[in-house]
């Protein structure tokens, strides 16, 4: 038996957040991250929008890129003692992910977070609060997903909480918000939407429901990336749709190893977590296509990618990636990232083991070895062609 869960509701377009005026509850708290939503005028909307709804709120402000655990546990803190029966987050995947976390140890402050970092092992959620969802990045999808990336610094370690208790109850997809996004994030993001949808297409828990969306999203990636990232507004409101189309798909198909290895060299490089997956997906399919090829074919026809045969249609697909890279000036390698051979050997056997460990790896079309990680790394590292 499969399971395919969504939020109940998702407002999208202009003025959507004008919904929470309409939000029935007494209190609500608001999780945000830097400056940039208060800065235009985004946080003061919400929070007017609520009060005039009825509701008491109280902001948790200044949360961190790649959130960590301590900030995950002070926030729970906070929410026990103010006692939301709404959590709202707003901004990009770092609050909103570090919101998910927060509403698990405040409607379970017995938890041990070592349990719940296993996969699908969060225990029962809305006893407490429901949870609203406002990203302003289009890229994570983490408004209607099933997912909460944490950080583990003690251990360098970035964990991938997964459990279709914390995806959200209402998304609102206002394109206004992702409209103020700087010119390099709308890069990166985009390239983690197009890794999402890749990757959802070739999982071994990929279904009928779920491919329509990740062929869908692809073909509106790869039409309005470019012009999204050069700052063109009607293309980066169809990004904003494309990304939550990318992630409905993949919180129900699952993912691969790129994000697997996307989360532990993170954690260790402090790599953006977008521009991680930009760099590695052209090599995991590479890696990948000795097990599904075929999947990755029908990705390049359904975008009418040249192609005579499914090698060849594979190729065009990787070309296509690495243009979009160079085009939005992504570095190709780990070491044209900039990080030191010194520091990349020395933390390869401690990025492998992580990565066979990852939530991801499981739903790869190929098993992977923590050899064949290292393997796979060195080949990202140096730029060289994946051919085991």
């Amino acid at each position: 038996m499969a399971r395919f869960t969504l939020p109940r509701d998702i407002y999208f377009g202009k003025g959507s957040l004008d919904v929470l005026k309409s939000i029935k509850g007494q209190r609500a708290i608001v999780v945000v991250g830097g400056g940039s939503m208060k800065r235009f005028g985004f946080l003061d909307t919400v929070e007017n929008n609520l009060k005039e709804a009825g509701l008491e709120v109280k902001l948790i402000e200044g949360v961190e890129p790649d959130p960590s655990v301590e900030t995950v546990m002070k926030g729970a803190a906070v929410m026990s003692e103010f006692k939301p029966d709404w959590i709202v987050s707003i901004g990009g995947g770092s609050p909103i992910d570090a919101a998910k976390a927060m509403w698990i140890f405040y409607e379970h402050p017995e938890a041990k977070f070592e349990e719940v970092a296993k996969p699908f092992n969060i225990p029962h959620l809305r006893n407490k609060a429901r949870f609203i969802a406002i990203p302003s990045t289009s890229g994570t999808a983490t408004e209607v997903t099933a997912f909460s990336v944490i950080t583990d610094y003690a251990k360098g370690i970035k964990y991938p909480l997964a459990d279709f208790e914390i995806t959200p109850d209402i998304a609102i997809l206002d394109p206004a918000l992702a409209e103020t996004m700087p010119k390099k994030l709308t890069a990166h993001t985009g390239m983690d939407a197009l890794t999402h949808a890749t990757e959802a297409y070739v999982a071994s828990a990929r279904s009928d429901f779920s491919d329509p969306l990740a062929l869908k999203a692809i073909e509106m990636i790869v039409k309005n990336l470019v012009a999204s990232y050069n700052g063109d507004k009607e293309a980066r409101d169809k990004m904003h749709i494309a990304q939550c189309l990318a992630g409905m798909a993949f919180s129900n198909a699952l993912l691969g190893i790129t994000h697997s290895l996307a989360h532990k060299t993170g954690a260790i490089f402090h790599i953006p977590h977008g521009c991680a997956n930009a760099i590695y997906l052209p090599y995991v399919i590479q890696y990948n296509q000795k097990a599904c090829a075929e999947r990755y074919a029908e990705i390049a026809k359904h975008i009418h990618l040249p192609g005579k045969n499914t090698s060849e249609l594979v190729e065009s697909y990787l070309q296509l990636l690495n243009k979009l890279n160079k085009t939005m000036e992504i570095p190709s390698t780990l070491k044209e990232y900039g990080i030191a051979e010194d520091d990349f050997t020395k933390n390869l056997d401690r990025i492998a083991n992580n990565a066979v460990e990852d939530a991801c790896t499981g739903c790869n079309p190929r098993p992977t070895t923590a050899s064949d990680f290292k393997k796979l790394l060195q080949a990202i590292y140096y730029g060289n062609r994946v051919d085991f």
